[in-house]
């Protein structure tokens, strides 16, 4: 059972490039030939993927292509942002990505979706979903998906990976400011008070004691809503996440990007780089403690404002990853949001980086 991952930038988006990466990684996994292929594509590639999909599935010899175009793709290799490039996985014998038309609630299921295909009726189908969002960080564009070699009508596509064991995790990477308070009053998607104080008086006191207030006011692309229905299940790292939305000094309320309800518990969450790559180094010990042996192979969907934007250049994601395993194929792509399964549901995250690792079935 072999993997390989293979990288290619150039001028044009042009369709060699994806039959480039097709051989790269068929010569990195020491096959002739693939069983299945996941190729991520460059956003100058969104309007017209099908000629550099084609050629990718010829240089594979097969038509199980599967992937998206996105803003910036990556392997352990090399990444790209702003420039036309094409990244493959190529899997050999004995591993496929496989549309399973009626999954269980336990499968594992990649999912690679268009902006404007989001929804939570399929998010909430059975099957515990893991992928990322296609886009740059407004979610506009002709972004792209493909399966089996040609376009997903619908906009999003879900595959499962036979004949490997998977384990997902996500890493979030921010810090807690405070300890969790139970919310004590909501108006819609306005989380009015927190312990009955304003919840905006109290997020503001907060930044201001550890230097985060910003010129232009509250730093609302750093901070995350961090709630759960109990301090315990929060504290146990069981919650769901909200991004800020706004922050109504007038009547002291925070919107959020979801409802929350009287009772729950909220504490605000800060991004940090240092507490992001420690959370990656979490998840992926996590994740790897799940799996029968080392990982045949990597997939990792990050969000726009991660990665080398995040980490000044560099994407040490990535560098971190090799450190745990130097050999390890490793593709993904930056996008407009990340999916993964959590606490027992689908979630849409943001800013957020979503692993999956595979060994190979009965591997000791």
């Amino acid at each position: 059972m072999k993997a390989g991952t293979g990288f290619v930038r150039g001028r044009q988006a042009l369709p060699e490039l994806a039959a480039d990466a097709v051989r790269l990684a068929l010569d990195a996994a020491g096959l002739q030939i693939a069983n299945s292929v996941l190729l991520f594509l460059t956003e100058e590639f969104a309007e017209n993927p099908l000629p550099a999909i084609r050629a990718a599935a010829v240089a594979a010899s097969t038509t199980q292509v599967t992937g998206c175009s996105a803003t910036g793709i990556f392997t352990e290799q090399d990444w790209a942002l702003d420039t036309p490039a094409a990244a493959a996985l190529v899997l050999g014998e004995g591993v496929a990505l496989q549309h399973l038309p009626d999954p269980g609630a336990d499968q594992l299921l990649l999912t690679l979706t268009a902006p404007n295909a989001v929804n939570t009726t399929w998010l909430e189908l059975p099957g515990r979903r893991f992928g990322g969002v296609s886009g740059d960080v407004t979610g506009q564009g002709p972004f792209s998906v493909w399966e089996n070699g040609k376009g997903a009508v619908r906009g999003y596509c879900e595959v499962a990976l036979q004949g490997v064991t998977g384990a997902v995790s996500a890493a979030h990477g921010f810090k807690l400011l405070a300890q969790a308070q139970q919310v004590s009053s909501v108006r819609g998607y306005d989380v009015k008070t927190l312990s009955a104080s304003p919840a905006f008086t109290g997020l503001l006191q907060l930044l201001q004691k550890c230097g985060a207030v910003e010129d232009e006011g509250l730093p609302y692309h750093r901070l995350m809503a961090v709630f759960a229905d109990s301090r315990e299940q929060l504290e146990l790292g069981h919650y769901k996440l909200a991004s800020l939305v706004s922050g109504n000094p007038e009547d002291g309320s925070i919107t959020l990007a979801r409802q929350l309800a009287e009772g729950q518990w909220l504490a605000w969450g800060l991004r940090d780089a240092e507490a992001a790559l420690i959370n990656l180094g979490e998840c992926t010990e996590t994740a790897s403690a799940l799996l029968p042996g080392p990982p045949l192979f990597g997939l990792l969907f990050s969000c726009m404002g991660r990665g080398p934007y995040f980490y000044g250049g560099v994407d040490r994601d990535i560098e971190l990853l090799k450190q745990y395993y130097p050999s390890m194929p490793l593709i993904g792509f930056y996008g407009n949001g990340e999916i993964a399964p959590m606490s027992g549901s689908n979630e849409l995250l943001q800013y957020s980086a979503v692993l999956g690792l595979f060994a190979s079935e009965g591997q000791v």
